[in-house]
């Protein structure tokens, strides 16, 4: 099988991560395949910010779970977390940082690095406290969180994919 159609098949979301760090350099490679991800329009809508620091990571760890009412870590121990947001003013902003979101997630998977979409970055990065974290960051402008594209080595082998269900495929 053709090696993009494989990570494309094989990949699955991880929920048990070990602590260890992402080489610096494996991480460089999966934030630049976000970056080739398509845009409406070449516009390029989506931003990354790339979360290695301990401390910032259980920051919105914490407001992760404070959004959905939980005190657990949503983030499942992963070490890394890419947070993917975009920009309100593009029409596709939402599509665009989906693909992004899907970029990280292959791209990881074909460097031996598991992961898993979070939501809630929306309500997380609409908060005063998601507003300050992007001033001080100095970014500026109408983002939305897309999500949370969180990474690490998977502490337990992952599941195979379920079959695929009848009738997703429509041939006209």
């Amino acid at each position: 099988m053709n090696e993009a159609l494989k990570v494309l098949t094989e990949r699955r979301s991880c929920r048990s991560y070990k602590p260890d760090p992402i080489p610096a350099e494996i991480l460089d490679q999966i934030l630049e395949a976000g970056t080739f991800a398509a845009t409406g329009m070449g516009k390029q809508s989506p931003i990354m910010i790339a979360v290695t620091d301990r401390k910032t990571r259980d920051q919105l760890s914490k407001m992760n779970a404070d959004v959905m009412g939980a005190s657990n870590d949503p983030f499942y121990g992963a070490p890394v977390v890419i947070v993917v947001l975009a920009d309100r003013a593009v029409p596709t902003y939402l599509y665009d940082g989906s693909l992004v979101m899907g970029n990280l997630m292959n791209a990881a998977h074909s460097l031996g690095i598991a992961s898993c979409w979070i939501h809630r970055a929306k309500e997380e990065f609409d908060s005063a406290e998601g507003k300050a974290i992007l001033k001080d960051l100095g970014i500026e402008g109408d983002y939305e969180g897309i999500g949370h594209c969180i990474l690490g080595y998977a502490a337990q082998e992952t599941k195979t994919s379920a079959p695929r269900k009848e009738n997703y495929i429509y041939r006209i």
